[in-house]
């Protein structure tokens, strides 16, 4: 796989919750930290995701927010 986004992480799904039309997609990618993708249920049938699979992580944002108190 051959991508132009630079911020790649590679992890272990550790959860898939499908809900109605969206799943979350719960990666461990080390020291304990998990990063929650929101992906359509389509997408997660036709890359077979499913819990102990290897993944990469790929984000691709704009803007990262901040928020506090």
């Amino acid at each position: 796989m051959r991508l132009s986004a630079r911020n790649q992480i590679k992890g272990t799904v550790v959860e898939v919750k499908k809900g109605a039309t969206t799943s979350h997609i719960r990666v461990d990618i080390g020291s304990g930290v998990i990063v929650t993708s929101a992906i359509t249920n389509e997408a997660v049938d036709e890359l077979g995701v499913k819990a102990k699979d290897h993944v990469t992580v790929v984000i691709k944002a704009s803007d990262v927010m901040i928020g506090v108190g």
